[in-house]
Order: structure tokens, then C-alpha cells, then sequence
């Protein structure tokens, strides 16, 4: 029935059998008439004609084709899967028919859906690819690449390693035979708090923990970032954790990055949940754990310490991501390496080392500013390009990432670690008397955008501190500073405290003053008992009453005696002590 009439007419190449009714249909008409036919309507069963504004051919899946009963009429037909048809031609017979390949078809419009054909520009591209030689690999790649320069997305979020072959500059921590690298190539990987500056690869190590657990299917990985997240977030993903555990035997890394935003409160959330193994948990800090994260905590975790990366992992990183671009790298004292793509893309060697030099040891700040400075070139390019000009060379030099940089990034926070380490550096500088530290340190600090007249405040300090009397008008000096700088502000007071610790640095200096009020404290502290009375010589005696009882009695008024005069000022018990010699422990 159905099948004689499908094997007695042979339709043309470019037509399509549905696979329900079993007839013929133009590749533009058969989507339309399959969503009418798959309905059970019997509306619309006629073909289309060639005229008629249809959406583009949709290839049809196997196994996924539908007929109809040899028994039912064509125009009740019920569609049935082909499994369950008993009276069904050859699959080699409606192979011809059903999976004829379509021909090119232009969209119509926006929105219509495209069919299966390719892209003429693609072709044209294709063929012009296949003259050079390049397969279709190496032009994915192109395009990828090209890609890169459009995107949005940061490149230092693109180029995220996820292995530790891909992770440079921390060696001390996660290098070969290490004890953290064994861990995590085991999977036994502990609770941890990533301590570094910015940039230097907390979350990225924390990634490619989550990486490698996703492979192995060991333990599902969790990511929350304490600036957004609320305790009942913690708690239901710990909830979960627990189901997890529970159900699949299966452990949850739960990951915070900036925990130190986390107060006390809310980090006593996890303490439980880590100590019993529910949750293992990996904080990154860029502030002192000591100080910001809670000691019950601490002890559970174990603190890794991420060093700044060095100007060598900086060029590591930078190469990385040039042969990701495909930039060619102009060297002075050798040729330029080609990238394999058009347009032609180069970098000046200078300007990956200006990036590698000037960025901190900050990976992320590297990477975004060659992102940047390339991105600006590429469309200065374009837009040369379509205002008429002929395709020019793009190169990348160094003043185009020093203009993306803007200036040197200094790692410098007025509220955490690096301030109370700069500082310290500043004062131990001028107590050596070594003056060029001292105004590095002091530039350091003013330029990371510290207040100068907190700098001002602890010169006043140091001049009695650490000069003292050796230099009685260094005092005078800091003071002068201080009330300058609070006068012209920055950046023209820069110059005044430059003087200031320059003086400080280069002046004599004597901590007895220092020393000796150390050891009054102590000695008043230490004190068992009451403390000895003030003698009677040495108190005033305003009324009557005072005198009668013997205040003042026996004073000496120094001013009235030419020689010097004999007598007490200490407690009888403190007779005879010198506090500038005298040693608590004694």
C-alpha cells in the first residue's frame, strides 16, 4: 500500500519523504508540514509548493523516525514509531529519500532558523585556507584566537591554568616533592588558608584543586566568595554537603575566597563541619590570617603562604598567553617569530618585560593590561581599515602598555599587611642611618596612597625614640613636618617629609631616654605591695593644716643654694636607684 507507493514514484533529488504520511515534500516545505503532520492535523497534507516562505531544512536524527500504519488512511493516519511498524520499507530505500542532502539556503530573515548548510564566507574562507595549506585545526584555532580580542571576558580569566604544569612562580609550595603537590596528586587534600598578595594565584590553585577533583570524581567542589555570600548560604551548602555525604559518600571542597571579610560569628559556622571531616575548606586571604581569621579556625586549617611572583613566573605567564594569542614577539637581536593567522599580530620583546616588571608580581593585572593595550591596537586598526586605508601591520610596543598600566602597581594596603610592613621598614631604616632606604621606603609608602601625617606621626615618635637626646633638635624638626604637611597637604608636603627622615636618618642617635622610661614602667609594674608614699619634703603644703603635718618640711629650694644641694627625691625604698642602668630582670 504505503510502501508500493513509495517505491513507484521516484521523486526528485532535491525532494524529502515524511517520515508519517510517507510523501514527498520540497527540503524548504518539510518543516512546515511535519509540525502540522506530527499534530494529528489534516488541515494542511498537500505539498507545498516550491513559493512558499518556509524555514530552511532540519536534518533529521536516527532512529527517530516516525510511520504510520500501512492499515490506516491518509488522512486519519496516527503517528507511530517505526519499531512498531510491521509493513516498513528497506532502511537503504528511505535513506536516499529521507537524508537527501539539502541544498545551500539563504536566511531569510533574523530569527528564521538556518539550516544545515555552510556559510559562504566560511566556504570562500575555507578555500582560501586550503591554498595556504592550513587545515581545518589550524583554522579553529584562528578563530579562536581572533576571538580573544573581541571578548569581554578578562584574559587573566581566560587563560586560568587548570593544572599545576600550567601554574608558575610558587615552587615553595606546590613545586615537585613537595609535600601539598603529593597530597593533591593523591586527593587527600586538607583544609587549607591560601595567603598571598593579589594576583599571585590563591584562586587559581584553588581552581585547579576543583579540576582535579571534577576528573576523579572525588569530591564535589563548592565556590562562595565571603563579599556576597550570608551565613544561610553557608549553611545550606553545608546542609548539602551533609546529604552529600551521606548518599554518595562523597566529600565537599568548599571554597571562600576573601574569608577574612567573613567576621568572627560567621567563620564559628564552619568549625564544626571541618573539624568533622563534612566539608574540607580552602580560604584565600590577602590580610594576615593571625589577625583576620579565627584562631579555632586557624588550628583546623593549615596556612600556605604564597609569595609574590617573581619577575621570571611573570615571563612565564606572559609568554603563555602571547602563544594562546598567536603574537609574534619582535626581538632586537633576533627575527620575529610569525604567528600562523591574519592579520599579522606583533609585541615588542621590551614591552613583555615591561609588563613582567612593572605589574608587582600581580599575574592578573599583567594580563588584563596586555589584553588591553592589544585590544586598543587591533582597533585602532580596524577602524583604519574601513575608513579606506590598506591592512597594516599591528604592532604592540612598550609605550602602548605603560599607557595601559598607567603607572608602576604598587601593592599597597593602608589597612593590612603591607602597611604595618612598610612602616617598620621606614623606621628601622632611619635608626641604621641609612638614608636612601629611607626615602625608598617613605616614596613606597606615599605613592601606595598612604596619609602622610600618619608617616608625620611617627617621625614626631622616632625623633624622641630613636635620636632622644643624642640630637635634642630633632624633635623640634619632626613636629615642623608634621604641622607642614597638615598645612599644604599632598603631594607638596612629599618634599618636607623627604627632609624629615633624611635629618632623622643622619642624626646621632641614643634610645637611653627610651630605655630608661622602659624600666620606670616596669619597675612601677612589678612593684609587690603598695607603692611607696611620696616623702614629706616633696609634697606642697597650700593650707595651714598641711604644714602642721609636715609637708614640705625640710625642702631645699634649689634656686636659693650656689652649690648643689643635697637631698631625696626618691621613695626611701627606691634610694639610691638609677633607672638608665638599672635591668627589670634584677
Amino acid at each position: 500500500m504505503a510502501e508500493d507507493a513509495s517505491n513507484s514514484v521516484d521523486p526528485a533529488p532535491e525532494s524529502v519523504q515524511c517520515p508519517v504520511c510517507l510523501k514527498d515534500f520540497k527540503q524548504s516545505a518539510i518543516n512546515r508540514h511535519l509540525d502540522v503532520c506530527l499534530t494529528g492535523s489534516t488541515a494542511n497534507t498537500s505539498p507545498m509548493t516550491a513559493d512558499e516562505s518556509a524555514p530552511p531544512v532540519k536534518k533529521a536524527r536516527t532512529g527517530e523516525t516516525l510511520q504510520t500504519s500501512s492499515s490506516s488512511s491518509s488522512s486519519s493516519s496516527t503517528p507511530m514509531f517505526a519499531m512498531f511498524q510491521s509493513n516498513i520499507s528497506k532502511p537503504s530505500e528511505r535513506q536516499g529519500k529521507l537524508y537527501a542532502k539539502p541544498n545551500p539556503v539563504t536566511p531569510v530573515s533574523k530569527g528564521v532558523k538556518r539550516g544545515l548548510t555552510e556559510d559562504p564566507e566560511q566556504e570562500v574562507a575555507g578555500q582560501r585556507n586550503e591554498k595556504k595549506g592550513q587545515t581545518n585545526g589550524e583554522v579553529a584555532k584562528d578563530l579562536a584566537r581572533r576571538a580573544l580580542f573581541t571578548i569581554d571576558k578578562p584574559l587573566a580569566e581566560i587563560l586560568r591554568p587548570k593544572s599545576l604544569e600550567e601554574y608558575f612562580g610558587q615552587n615553595k609550595v606546590v613545586g615537585e616533592h613537595t609535600l601539598l603537590r603529593s597530597l593533591l596528586d593523591t586527593q587527600e587534600i586538607p583544609s587549607l588558608i591560601l595567603w598571598g598578595p593579589p594576583g599571585c594565584g590563591k584562586t587559581t590553585l584553588a581552581h585547579i584543586i576543583a579540576c582535579s577533583s571534577k576528573k576523579k570524581g572525588t569530591s564535589r567542589f563548592v565556590a562562595l566568595s565571603a563579599t556576597s555570600t550570608s551565613t544561610n548560604e553557608v549553611r545550606e551548602v553545608i546542609k548539602q554537603s551533609q546529604n552529600e555525604l551521606r548518599l554518595c559518600k562523597r566529600k565537599t571542597i568548599l571554597f571562600i575566597d576573601e574569608i577574612h571579610r567573613f567576621n568572627k560569628l560567621q567563620q564559628d559556622t564552619f568549625l564544626p563541619h571541618v573539624e568533622d571531616g563534612t566539608v574540607t575548606l580552602i580560604g584565600a586571604t590577602t590580610e594576615n590570617p593571625s589577625f583576620q581569621v579565627n584562631a579555632a579556625l586557624l588550628s583546623r586549617c593549615r596556612v600556605l603562604v604564597l609569595e609574590k611572583l617573581s619577575v621570571e613566573a611573570m615571563g612565564s605567564i606572559m609568554q603563555r598567553a602571547v602563544d594562546t594569542l598567536g603574537l609574534g614577539v619582535l626581538r632586537p637581536d633576533t627575527d620575529s617569530l610569525i604567528p600562523p593567522h591574519e592579520p599579522v599580530i606583533y609585541i615588542e620583546q621590551q614591552a613583555l618585560d615591561t609588563l613582567a616588571y612593572l605589574c608587582d608580581g600581580d599575574a592578573r593585572t599583567g594580563l588584563n593590561s596586555l589584553q588591553l593595550a592589544v585590544q586598543a591596537q587591533v582597533s585602532l586598526a580596524q577602524s583604519k581599515t574601513l575608513q579606506g586605508g590598506s591592512a597594516v601591520e599591528i604592532v604592540v610596543k612598550e609605550a602602548h602598555v605603560k599607557e595601559g598600566l598607567q603607572r608602576s602597581h604598587i601593592l599597597y594596603d593602608k589597612a593590612g599587611e603591607e602597611h604595618y610592613n612598610c612602616i617598620s621598614a621606614l623606621h628601622k631604616s632611619m635608626r641604621g642611618s641609612h638614608e636612601n632606604a629611607s626615602l625608598y621606603w617613605l616614596g613606597r609608602m606615599l605613592e601606595g596612597g598612604e596619609d602622610p601625617l600618619y608617616v608625620a606621626r611617627r617621625l614626631v615618635r622616632f625623633a624622641s625614640e630613636d635620636v632622644g637626646m643624642a640630637d635634642p633638635l630633632a624633635l623640634p624638626q619632626a613636629v615642623a613636618a608634621f604641622q607642614a604637611c597638615h598645612f599644604i597637604g599632598m603631594p607638596e608636603c612629599e618634599v618636607i617629609l623627604a627632609q624629615c627622615v633624611v635629618y632623622l636618618a643622619q642624626a646621632p642617635k641614643s634610645v637611653d631616654l627610651y630605655k630608661a622610661y622602659n624600666n620606670v614602667k616596669a619597675c612601677l609594674r612589678n612593684h609587690k605591695g603598695p607603692l611607696p608614699p611620696v616623702p614629706l619634703h616633696l609634697r606642697n603644703a597650700p593650707t595651714k593644716l598641711m604644714k602642721q603635718l609636715g609637708y614640705a618640711k625640710g625642702y631645699k629650694y634649689n634656686p636659693a643654694f650656689r652649690e648643689p644641694v643635697e637631698q631625696e627625691y626618691l621613695p626611701q625604698e627606691l634610694k639610691d636607684m638609677d633607672f638608665f642602668t638599672w635591668n627589670p630582670s634584677e
